[in-house]
């Protein structure tokens, strides 16, 4: 832990750790682990923060909005590729377990692994109603993304953030906003359009 910023406080949200891949009409997904928002004491100071952690340490603390917990990290080295501002987390710990799951949505639960999240596919998310409604929600989802502009010079990369939902097409908070457009090379732009998401998630019902 040498040289690690130490943390304790409450959980207020647990969501996947997903970073996006975008050339053009293509795009690809790394599933990395979870992301704990956390309201408490960071390095001395109070403060929300949010941490990257890994699938094994999830599987092994079972995290889930209401946990006081504690633990040490570093700040992240590349901001374009992290949604979390501190990562490398180590020496995590539970130190008092959740009351349990308030009404849904939002969904506040321990969340399921990543292979469900990849099971189940994702709608894109509206970032006004993910900030206002779903930054607590194990279904609510920032990945950072990285454009590939021109895949003949894979040098030639744009970063940003996008928000999407894993969770149930019924649910009444749910709001698709704007389709994404991708740039491209020679100034052409690739529009995602709602068949996208649709063919993702046609697997699933509408309560699923």
């Amino acid at each position: 832990m040498t040289g690690k910023i130490t943390w304790k406080g409450e959980v207020t949200s647990v969501q996947p750790r997903i970073r996006l891949m975008r050339s053009f009409d293509q795009r690809g997904h790394s599933y990395l682990g979870f992301i704990l928002k956390v309201s408490g004491v960071l390095g001395g100071e109070e403060q929300e923060f949010s941490v990257a952690i890994g699938k094994g340490a999830q599987a092994k603390h079972g995290f889930e909005a209401g946990d006081l917990a504690r633990g040490a990290c570093l700040p992240v080295r590349n901001p374009d590729a992290e949604v979390a501002g501190y990562y490398k987390a180590s020496g995590l710990e539970v130190l008092e377990r959740s009351a349990g799951s308030r009404p849904a949505p939002p969904w506040t639960g321990r969340p399921p692994d990543l292979e469900t999240y990849r099971a189940r596919g994702h709608r894109r998310l509206d970032a006004r109603t993910y900030a206002a409604r779903c930054g607590r929600c194990i279904w609510g989802c920032q990945m950072p993304v990285e454009i590939v502009v021109d895949q003949w010079n894979p040098s030639s990369v744009r970063y940003r953030r996008e928000t999407f939902c894993y969770g149930p097409k019924s649910c009444p908070s749910y709001k698709a906003g704007p389709t994404r457009k991708v740039p491209g090379r020679r100034g052409m732009v690739w529009e995602e359009e709602d068949w996208v998401d649709e063919e993702a998630t046609a697997h699933r019902g509408p309560d699923d």
